[in-house]
């Protein structure tokens, strides 16, 4: 009984991971730009993977007897570096085209752009006419 109940609850993870993942890649397919392009399978995919790890953490506990953590660490590992590497893309990606912009929008507070603030971005921005 209790394994029917694990197989499942791990059936309705694949199904559910398995629809992340195909929104994801849908939307890097789909997407215009590249902002939007990073979006999209940064956050469905890491959804789609880690339910996929879960499931299989779920499974193998109830076929297996042995609870691994192998696949909570991965889940865990993908949950803190995929927004901080869709973050230094985002970043590259800004820095790469500040050519392309001839004024910066508002920040909203009294601070400056921390990935565009310097002299010679303020130089950059200002000289294109």
């Amino acid at each position: 009984m209790i394994e029917t109940v694990l197989e499942t609850v791990a059936s309705i993870l694949i199904v559910v991971g398995a629809f992340f993942l195909l929104v994801g890649s849908f939307g890097l397919a789909k997407l215009p730009d590249t902002m939007r392009r990073l979006h999209a399978p940064t956050k469905a995919t890491t959804l789609g993977i880690g339910s996929l790890l879960i499931a299989s953490m779920v499974y193998f506990a109830g076929t297996a007897g042995v609870l691994s953590f192998h696949e909570l660490l991965i889940t865990l590992f993908l949950f803190l570096t995929a927004p901080v590497s869709a973050h230094m893309i985002a970043k590259v990606h800004i820095l790469r085209n500040k050519e392309k912009r001839k004024t910066l929008p508002e920040t909203g507070s009294a601070a400056e752009w921390a990935t565009l603030s310097g002299a010679d971005v303020r130089k950059t921005v200002e000289a294109k006419p």
